[in-house]
């Protein structure tokens, strides 16, 4: 059992489950009630190409989330990735408090998540997040954390392999949909938002009582996760029951963001996941995000649509999306809903 208690870069204070971490009792993660249906699919990329590309769309139609294994990313590079992002968050609070910020603005930011409970107070999550941009560096990089001493350069390294990954992905995804191979990629724009985003959860006394992040969809287009071995924390809706992702030893879980659901016109799907704490373990996670260029005009591709298929969303800059993002902060954000065509 792990004893070490966890400091907050905010204000440096030991974290235990005080009434701002306790969310109001309807939003609870009722630990009980999770279903033991087998988790979502796991892909080999090795297996021939055809049939990979017909287990992703199917994944992405029936669960918008699936696991990878021989993705081709080195598990040495990926462990360096997730010592180096673990080593950053146990730092003392001096040193991760200058990240510390609120302004969504900042390329580098650490920052807590929380919702709103009725009464408009805030519930913080028990989680600690750091992000900043994966590509492209050289602007940044200067920014990042200096310690420990090997974060710039294993962050340099693991963005070089997660691009490959990420286009790869998406050629994939957009022949499921009888695209293209690179239909996706020019859609979402020529200077997409590539962020990264390490995710810290302590050990919680009671895990019942509070979330480590709090049900959502992602806003970007995909994303790519390393989870720590071991330890189950991320769940997925599925058919209304929440279904926990186990980890898989050298794997990624793939999640389809709203850009994805809104190109595809309905048929992939962007769903809502959460993540639960842990009593005895800590837990760690980095995302990497693909989102639209700022600019992107997004909308159902023009081939999806036909008298069978109407528009299910009207179109809009990505830019538009995120003012519309930013205003739902502290909710369960229904963000794509916004954009939806209601006489479809």
């Amino acid at each position: 059992m792990e004893t070490k208690t966890f400091l907050l870069a905010n204000g440096g204070s030991p974290l235990s489950l005080t009434p701002n971490y306790i969310l109001p009792q309807h939003k609870r993660p009722n630990l009980t009630q999770i279903s033991t249906l087998a988790s979502i699919p796991i892909i080999d990329l090795v297996e021939p190409s055809a049939l990979v590309v017909e287990q992703i769309s199917k994944a992405c139609e029936e669960y918008g989330f699936f696991q990878i294994i021989n993705h081709g990313i080195p598990q040495e590079l990926c462990d360096r990735m997730m010592a180096v992002i673990t080593d950053f968050f146990e730092l003392p609070p001096e040193e991760k408090a200058p990240f510390l910020t609120t302004d969504h603005t900042k390329q580098v930011k650490l920052f807590n998540y929380f919702v709103k409970d009725g009464s408009q107070n805030k519930v913080s999550m028990w989680s600690e997040c750091f992000s900043h941009p994966w590509h492209p560096l050289d602007d940044i990089l200067h920014l990042l954390p200096q310690n420990p001493p090997q974060y710039r350069d294993v962050v340099a390294e693991y963005a070089k392999e997660i691009g490959v990954l990420m286009k790869w992905l998406l050629s994939l995804i957009s022949q499921g949909l009888g695209l293209e191979k690179d239909c996706l990629e020019k859609k979402l724009g020529d200077k997409p938002i590539l962020r990264e985003q390490g995710n810290y959860y302590p050990p919680c006394p009671n895990p019942e009582l509070t979330l480590g992040l709090n049900v959502h969809t992602d806003l970007n287009a995909l994303t790519i996760v390393r989870q720590s071995e071991g330890v189950t924390g991320l769940q997925v809706i599925k058919d209304g029951k929440w279904v926990a992702v186990e980890p898989i030893p050298n794997a990624f879980v793939i999640n389809l963001g709203d850009q994805i659901q809104v190109l595809s016109n309905g048929r992939y799907k962007s769903v809502h996941h959460r993540a639960v704490t842990n009593e005895t373990q800590k837990r760690v996670s980095v995302a990497t995000f693909y989102a639209p260029s700022r600019d992107a005009i997004i909308g159902p591709i023009k081939d999806l649509i036909d008298e069978q298929h109407p528009p299910v969303y009207r179109e809009y800059h990505y830019s538009e999306f995120l003012e519309e993002f930013f205003k739902q902060e502290g909710t369960r954000r229904m963000v794509k809903e916004t954009f939806e065509l209601k006489n479809y």
